[in-house]
């Protein structure tokens, strides 16, 4: 990690051999830091809010976010091995300009998660200071998380170590406190009352959010050496997300479980207060800090992916004025839908995490088969950022895979709006998640036999040649590139 405490000049652009510096157990502190705050409490609330037991919620907790960060995971190995943002390196699968279509899906939940999030920054003010003046904290919170953004990488990393100090000595007491003193209702603790749709709700939104960092994971590990091993970038990524979303959501099943029918935050107060009377305001306070970090690495994740979308049709030159210009942008688009939201908090947080479910499944499916199957991690770099090269315009067998998943979801996806046939027939069952992960391989792999492997690494090859540089990066090893 640098230790120049300047703002990041990089971007979209590939990061030097001499830049990248770190160790993969740095990526613990940032992921579990990145899940540990209170919307992801919110999200172990989903289950109860269908009348599942606290049981029956922690059970679909625990195995939804270990399904959800398996995926989640395995693209952080990405980041060391190729030193790109995420969606740059989609550009293998999807093409120059086709990536602009999974862009603009992340941009779209990343904009999502942050309003829910500064919704519940918002009534943390208001509760901490007695003042109901939400605009003005919306205001407030957006401009702290900006200003982090815009200094980058490093001290998003330096921020959420510290963080995470700061939520061990909080939460940590008040989880062991609560588990102790709290007096579990009769029936939560069974599955006397078990459904499988409320099961599936919960299991859904916890693979949902565990699986919501995908998209930009890897954008986070970019800058660490090329012989990082991608076992321990991979557990050191699982480990964060798991133990941070594992344990806010299971805490959220908790205080659901202790007071039906309370919002989060009054939820959380309650159960604080009941333990250690005026600590709850407190407890409020010390999560402040974690919903600003983490809009601040949704700010800057969806910045990348605006100067993706915008490169792909006009090259630009990743300058730190362009990464500044794009994370305001990102961080007022999340102020304006925050400010012009409506709503039961709940009951739209719980339909837009199964949305985004349904939208990150096929990609996530998609990239992982072509860099750990297909590819194994031989790409092309210099390739990357020249349009009409090795891996075309639109990448076609990408963008099908990606279509094939989303059509064979749709007879077993649950919604508000829209039950499928096949998961009507089941009785609410919603196992749309695994029909689109294997329909999106079976597809990308199958289109991908006409992939002229040798003839891509050998064009990229004489193509480094020609500009007197190497541009090609192997599984574990990355060598230098011009763009």
């Amino acid at each position: 990690m640098s230790d120049t405490p300047t703002i990041e000049s990089k971007s979209i652009d590939w990061v030097p051999l001499e830049e990248r510096k770190g160790k993969p157990s740095t990526l613990f502190p940032l992921w579990f830091m990145s899940n540990a705050n209170l919307t992801t409490l919110a999200t172990g609330m989903v289950g109860a809010a269908l009348g599942a037991s606290l049981l029956t919620s922690l059970l679909a907790i625990l195995s939804g976010t270990a399904v959800g960060t398996i995926f989640t995971a395995f693209h952080s190995a990405q980041g060391p091995q190729l030193g790109l943002p995420q969606m740059i390196q989609s550009r293998a699968q999807f093409g120059y300009r086709g990536v602009v279509v999974i862009c603009a899906v992340v941009v779209f939940s990343i904009v999502g998660f942050n309003v829910f999030n500064q919704i519940l920054a918002a009534d943390v003010l208001t509760s901490i200071t007695g003042a109901d003046l939400p605009d003005l904290w919306y205001v407030v919170i957006t401009a702290l998380a900006l200003a982090l953004a815009i200094y980058g990488y490093h001290w998003i990393h330096r921020f959420q170590t510290w963080l995470t100090w700061v939520f061990l000595a909080t939460f940590g007491v008040f989880t062991v406190a609560a588990l102790i003193w709290s007096d579990i209702p009769n029936g939560q603790l069974g599955l006397g009352q078990f459904t499988w749709a409320a099961f599936l709700v919960q299991f859904g939104a916890a693979a949902a959010y565990a699986l919501g960092w995908a998209p930009y994971v890897s954008d986070y590990s970019r800058y660490l050496p090329p012989q990082t091993s991608p076992r321990k970038a991979l557990f050191y990524t699982y480990t964060g997300v798991f133990v941070g979303a594992a344990w806010l959501m299971a805490l959220g099943a908790l205080v659901a479980a202790l007071f039906a029918g309370a919002s989060p935050l009054d939820a959380v107060r309650q159960a604080a207060d009941g333990v250690l009377p005026g600590s709850g305001l407190w407890l409020l306070a010390a999560a402040l800090p974690g919903l600003v970090t983490v809009i601040t690495i949704n700010v800057y994740a969806a910045s990348l992916e605006l100067i993706t979308m915008l490169d792909s049709f006009r090259a630009v030159r990743p300058t730190r004025r362009l990464r500044v210009v794009s994370c305001a942008i990102v961080a007022g688009a999340g102020l304006l839908g925050t400010i012009f939201s409506t709503g039961e908090f709940l009951t739209n947080f719980g339909s837009f995490l199964v949305v985004l479910l349904y939208l990150l499944v096929p990609w996530t499916s998609v990239n992982l088969v072509d860099y750990y199957v297909v590819r194994r991690g031989r790409y092309a770099v210099r390739e990357i950022f020249v349009p009409g090269g090795v891996y075309g315009t639109w990448g076609w067998r990408g963008l099908i895979a990606y279509l094939v998943g989303i059509v064979a979801m749709i007879p077993f996806v649950v919604t508000v709006w829209f039950t499928g046939p096949v998961a009507a027939a089941m009785g609410g069952v919603d196992v749309a998640l695994f029909v689109g992960l294997f329909a999106s391989a079976v597809a990308y792999v199958l289109m991908a036999r006409s992939l002229d492997l040798d003839a891509e690494i050998a064009r990229a090859e004489a193509d480094s040649k020609e500009h007197g540089v190497e541009a090609v990066s192997f599984a574990g090893r990355v060598a230098p590139v011009e763009t």
